[in-house]
């Protein structure tokens, strides 16, 4: 390899890092073994977390970000381990202390927060007792740990800490098991913190709610944080630095503000072009996205490791090594593995053409729209011990061909049950109308027809739960278009094919079993599958949360190009408002069962719009969110989503409701409002009094 240029980053002063860094990494690699050989998935990494400081750590899943954090805590598993580098942690490295050492290091000096707190917490155990044994573990007498307990409960804004401390985890919601999780991590007042992935699952106001904890606990504490996600708009809102990994390398690092702002590496310009931001919309823009796959794990001998993705590259990259070149930006220095990095902001895009207006028509005459499902005072109440819970009230909504309907909410607002009544998996109450093409659907989807089976199918959100590991692509595809399309012969293996090719999966996968694939391949087997029937309507249940950002951009475009093609209308779930107003024509708002709000994706979000849906929108994380001051304008709602089976009187919301106006909203239910062409709000507020609050408000936060 070349030796690095004068400009190259220099290498660590460990000794002066003892004193000032919580966490610090010389020239790590680590290796797998797998098959009899070992693979690298770290290879000569190299970062420091200054005392107090939040670092972000970006990339695809595969990258080997969480390999770094479990490296640093030496939790490694048997077929892995350290084959270089140096970890420091307050100044004591993990892989130099005996087991003893070693426990007290975890107890006392560092702490890790994982991204599923229901995985994380002992089903069996009460908060009280997990909590306090933290406590314990830090040195703390039983008494004493009780005591810690309900303060720290306190500290991480759980209001009823003794209710909290008697249950079990499944009786909390995912942000209040997320803050319990929180409060074990801090419990011994740690050097260093571990964040993997805290709020993927989370709702955007519980997602916003769970970040501010964290920054001001950090700013009470102290304490260093480690942030790994794959959400970059997090990452610009939490982290000072950040660091961007490929294929276990270390290809980018600088101030969060000018990585985000230039980036200089082709990697990090493809990741964030990933993203879908205010003003694009599938009708006017395509995503960017990355070309190609991840290389296996393994030691790259000679050239650029992104250089087979790489729209940049030629034979100089492919033949010497990068070196860490290092430019002075407006923050501090940033440093680029890119031989190219001057011209990396300039990186051709990969998205292909915009889609114009002869590819949409198979969206049917925007002046004379078709309908295609209609749900008529829908309503869906189950019965539970000691009472009832009324999960979906009284909902009335209509989709039209070739449109997209997206459904947001906090978890329990009821979303996921409006969709299982729409494709008869559960019975709706009384009175409740579903039509499909003007005809009157079935409660059941066991009492439907062929064809109205066929005209709705579901994207599940994780592809691992809804697909048979052990059967293959053609199988799982086949299946559903023998029993969908009804299909034999030459006419399935040709209608199979045009499937595959439809949802852009290679020839060579269709003989794979699903758990040989990646995320995004499952992904696309689920949505071919779905589409084996030429379904009218396609409900989309969370189909990318659990994507990194370049596969979401791939499946996104995916689902746009199939609407576009067929005409098919998607119900489209997501609490990732962004996605919901990229691929969404028109947005409906669900809150404690109750339609709040329903109209144009754009009128929506531009306002005016429900106090509720303002919160929601306010609580986006956003990549410009460090410069602008949007964090000051987020509305912030006070307690819990109310349970479904005692809703409050009069507005549903009223309880959280920032701007309730008095005993109206306590013991009035609120009309439906006009707010302009198709777009209707539930308040009492009138919608020009709405409009003006919600403009003052934006503007003094300005």
């Amino acid at each position: 390899m070349n030796a690095p240029p004068p400009s190259a980053f220099p290498a660590f002063d460990v000794s002066k890092s003892e004193h000032t860094d919580a966490l610090t990494i010389v020239g790590l690699t680590v290796s797998y073994r797998s098959r009899g050989r070992d693979r690298e998935v770290l290879q000569d990494v190299s970062f420091r977390v200054k005392r107090g400081e939040a670092y972000g750590l970006v990339g695809e899943s595969g990258c080997g970000k969480s390999t770094v954090a479990m490296a640093v805590l030496r939790y490694l598993p048997r077929n892995g381990k350290v084959k270089a580098g140096r970890i420091l942690i307050a100044g004591q490295d993990p892989n130099t202390l005996d087991p003893d050492a070693l426990r007290t290091m975890r107890a006392k000096s560092i702490s890790m927060v994982y991204q599923d707190p229901a995985r994380a917490l002992n089903p069996s155990l009460t908060v009280a007792r997990q909590v306090s044994e933290a406590f314990e573990a830090a040195g703390a007498t039983p008494k004493e740990a009780l005591e810690r307990t309900v303060e720290m409960l306190r500290r991480v804004q759980i209001a009823t800490p003794a209710r909290v401390m008697g249950s079990y985890p499944h009786q909390l919601s995912g942000g209040m098991q997320q803050r319990v999780v929180i409060a074990m991590a801090l419990a011994s007042n740690p050097a260093l913190l571990i964040l993997d992935e805290p709020t993927t699952g989370l709702d955007a106001t519980v997602e916003a709610e769970v970040l501010d904890l964290v920054a001001r606990l950090r700013a009470e504490f102290g304490t260093a944080v480690l942030f790994i996600s794959h959400n970059l708009a997090v990452i610009g809102r939490m982290c000072e630095r950040v660091g961007v990994l490929y294929a276990g390398k270390l290809v980018e690092e600088g101030a969060t503000r000018d990585v985000f702002a230039r980036p200089r590496h082709p990697y990090t310009v493809g990741l964030l072009r990933c993203l879908p931001v205010t003003g694009r919309s599938k009708d006017t823009d395509r995503l960017d996205t990355i070309a190609g796959h991840l290389p296996l794990a393994g030691p790259v001998t000679h050239g650029c490791i992104y250089a087979e993705r790489c729209r940049l590259a030629d034979d100089r990259c492919r033949r010497e090594t990068p070196p860490p070149y290092r430019v002075s930006a407006k923050h501090g220095d940033q440093m680029s593995r890119c031989h190219y990095h001057e011209r990396a902001i300039d990186l051709p895009r990969n998205a292909g053409e915009a889609p114009d207006a002869a590819a949409q028509s198979a969206r049917g005459d925007a002046k004379q729209p078709v309908l295609v499902l209609r749900a008529e005072h829908v309503s869906k109440t189950f019965h539970i011990p000691g009472g009832t819970l009324r999960a979906v009230d009284d909902v009335s909504l209509d989709l039209m061909k070739g449109e997209t309907l997206g459904l947001v909410g906090e978890s329990g607002s009821g979303k996921t049950t409006l969709a299982r009544l729409l494709l008869g998996l559960v019975s709706p109450d009384a009175g409740s109308v579903i039509e499909l093409d003007g005809a009157r659907l079935p409660a059941r989807v066991t009492h439907r027809n062929d064809a109205q089976v066929k005209s709705l199918q579901i994207v599940f959100q994780n592809p691992d739960s809804a697909l048979n590991r052990s059967h293959s692509v053609r199988r799982l595809i086949g299946r559903a278009l023998s029993r969908l399309g009804a299909l034999r012969g030459q006419a399935h293996d040709a209608r199979l094919a045009a499937l595959a090719a439809a949802v852009r999966l290679p020839d060579r996968y269709l003989g794979v079993r699903t758990r040989q694939l990646s995320g995004g391949l499952k992904q696309r087997v689920a949505i071919a599958r779905a589409f084996a029937g030429d379904p009218r309507v396609v409900v989309c249940d969370e189909p990318t949360s659990a994507l990194d950002v370049s596969v979401q951009a791939a499946i996104l475009n995916l689902l746009a190009d199939l609407q576009r093609e067929r005409g098919v209308s998607y119900v489209f779930i997501s609490h990732d408002l962004n996605v919901v107003r990229y691929l969404s024509d028109r947005i409906a708002v669900l809150y404690l069962g109750r339609l709040m709000e329903i109209g144009p994706a754009a009128a929506v979000f531009d306002g005016p719009h429900h106090p509720y849906t303002e919160a929601l929108i306010s609580s986006i994380p956003a990549l410009d969110s460090l410069d602008s001051g949007r964090d000051a304008q987020r509305v912030r709602l006070s307690g819990e989503l109310p349970s479904a089976s005692a809703p409050p009187s009069g507005c549903v919301f009223h309880t959280r409701c920032p701007r309730k106006l008095g005993a109206i909203c306590e013991q009035q239910d609120p009309p439906m409002h006009m707010a302009g062409d198709a777009h209707r709000i539930r308040c009492h507020i009138p919608v020009d009094e709405l409009r003006v609050l919600q403009r003052d408000t934006a503007h003094s936060t300005t």
